[in-house]
């Protein structure tokens, strides 16, 4: 048997979720025979598995010790004390964090952990600045809110508690948080402000998005809006805002209007991404702004309000200011 407390950042979750992240061998089906045979309780009761948990509340496991596995908490703090966070950050509060991630960085890895990742980083950030302790979870870690593209730079979201992230995720799902980019294409837009709808459909072996002309199984409704910024030497600063948050949707419906992003391997032209020397998308998100319609709670605070990064890198290169 095993006892955990419920802290804040576990309160609101299922009891059968919050038992599952604390036994992870412990097969689902088993879990459920637990369950019936009455060898989970919450403050010493037997409960049903879909019932909220409430913070000081006592779980008690009545499992074998082998579900259980090693704690890696311990190796856990170690990575994360000696790991260089490195990070670019745009604001920081006790709720959240806005980071600045380079091209080439991972959000995160396609297995287990990786010092590289940007969600690593983060986490290595609020631990040493003791807003975070694995040791004291029994659950919940700094969580990212979105990620992008490993070769776009720009804004990501991370959430440093659990109720910051069920607040954030409901406003990323809801459209409350307006994303705008930059990014070089070849040639000009015409006309210079205008909206991409599209229907794409997403290959997932591939990862290749394709256009589709009308609505068929499989596809998403995909739309942006665009506004040409300047025009110089054959190429296009733009400026696009998400109204969906579809894969590589930018990338491809510029694409599909005849501009595709300088650098991009998968939907742009080599040949002149290797004239200007670029091998990735020249694409990034400049701009976050809360623009919250319904209720934030502890994260009303934000509402209305926009950040921006210092600096975008490939402007200066291709559009450098006038003197």
């Amino acid at each position: 048997m095993r006892e955990f407390t419920v802290n804040r950042n576990d309160a609101g979750q299922r009891l059968d979720r919050f038992a599952a992240k604390c036994a992870p061998k412990l097969p689902s089906s088993l879990l459920q025979r637990y369950f019936r045979t009455k060898d989970i309780k919450i403050n010493g009761h037997w409960a049903k598995p879909d019932v909220r948990l409430s913070e000081g509340d006592t779980v008690r496991l009545y499992v074998p010790e082998e579900f259980f596995g090693e704690d890696p908490r311990k190796s856990e703090r170690t990575l994360l004390s000696t790991l260089r966070p490195n990070l670019d950050i745009v604001y920081e509060d006790e709720n959240l964090l806005l980071v600045n991630k380079r091209p080439g960085v991972l959000c995160h890895a396609a297995k287990g952990w990786d010092a590289g990742t940007l969600i690593a980083r983060i986490q290595a950030h609020v631990y040493q600045s003791g807003a975070w302790d694995p040791a004291e979870e029994n659950s919940f870690a700094p969580a990212l809110c979105n990620r992008i593209d490993r070769g776009t730079g720009g804004i990501v979201i991370a959430a440093k508690n659990a109720g910051a992230l069920r607040v954030l995720d409901e406003k990323i799902r809801t459209r409350e948080i307006d994303k705008a980019y930059l990014c070089v294409c070849l040639g000009t837009p015409t006309p210079p402000e205008g909206r991409l709808e599209n229907w794409l459909f997403k290959d997932a072996v591939k990862n290749q998005v394709y256009v589709k002309p009308v609505h068929e199984p499989g596809t998403s409704l995909a739309v942006t809006d665009y506004t040409v910024l300047r025009s110089a030497d054959g190429l296009s600063l733009v400026e696009c805002r998400l109204h969906t948050g579809r894969t590589h949707q930018i990338r491809v419906q510029m694409a599909h209007s005849g501009h595709p992003l300088l650098g991009d391997g998968k939907y742009g032209v080599e040949r002149l991404n290797r004239k200007h020397g670029e091998n990735r998308q020249l694409l990034w998100s400049y701009k976050l702004t809360f623009s919250f319609t319904t209720d934030a709670g502890a994260l009303e605070y934000l509402n209305g309000r926009t950040f921006t990064v210092a600096k975008v890198p490939f402007v200066e290169t291709y559009f450098p200011a006038k003197p």
